[in-house]
């Protein structure tokens, strides 16, 4: 059973995530600061269903100087890590000029210098171990702005960059690295837009409605299987045709 690191998989599009690859017969080890309710009950159904496919390991990844000791030990409790989804992120409404300096840091650290930092740690045994597989959730901000969002953006886009390069750095030694850039998926994330808000984002999609959280999953697990074994670098939307 190979392993896969989801971070931020205790909510929302991480759990999404989580429960969908421990389905596929991974073995996941979801990574957040504390085990939500939709969490235990998703590791109760796994441990019926797929017995020792999903696994909750608890830790802040905003504490960055920590990261290189949780990969020595989850490699030591679980083996080789095969797959790394860096999804967890946090968002901060409003315009730049009112926002706090210290949200601004807090958003950059936690979405883009944590999952650099993380995937430095993890993708240096990938390389050792003769390949894998890494998967960047940005989103459709990075590259098309949204108002309000600009440093959350500026995150995605970060992320990004980082894929398209990371990605030929460590295609040599058999690791892959490509982004998922959700459009706005049905989560508590986007409950903040509002019903008026939601509805002009579904009205401008192509296909009249919004992502859910099983696309965006659906679109991981085939970045993380055999199938793209030569598709690298990229970035993978999923937005019901927001952007098209």
């Amino acid at each position: 059973m190979r392993n896969v690191l989801v971070t931020g998989g205790s909510r929302g599009l991480g759990l999404g995530i989580a429960r969908k690859l421990a389905g596929a017969e991974y073995r996941v080890i979801a990574l957040a600061r504390k085990e939500s309710e939709p969490l235990a009950a998703a590791l109760r159904e796994a441990e019926t269903a797929h017995p020792g496919s999903l696994h909750f390991f608890a830790c802040d990844l905003g504490q960055i100087e920590e990261l290189g000791g949780i990969v020595k030990t989850l490699r030591k409790k679980f083996g080789p890590i095969y797959g790394l989804v860096n999804n967890a992120g946090m968002s901060f409404d409003g315009t730049l000029p009112l926002m706090p300096t210290a949200q601004i840091e807090q958003l950059v650290r936690v979405n883009t210098i944590s999952p650099m930092v993380l995937t430095k740690y993890v993708v240096r045994h990938m390389m050792a171990d003769g390949g894998g597989r890494i998967v960047n959730i940005a989103s459709i901000t990075g590259f098309t702005g949204y108002s309000g969002l600009s440093v959350y953006s500026a995150t995605k886009a970060a992320l990004i960059g980082f894929t398209r390069s990371l990605a030929r750095e460590a295609g040599r030694m058999g690791v892959n690295v490509n982004a998922v850039a959700p459009g706005f998926v049905d989560t508590e994330m986007t409950q903040s837009l509002g019903e008026e808000g939601r509805e002009r984002i579904v009205r401008r999609s192509a296909l009249r409605r919004m992502a859910e959280v099983e696309d965006v999953a659906n679109a991981v697990e085939f970045l993380l299987s055999c199938k793209s074994k030569n598709i690298t670098g990229t970035v993978l939307t999923v937005d019901a045709g927001s952007t098209a």
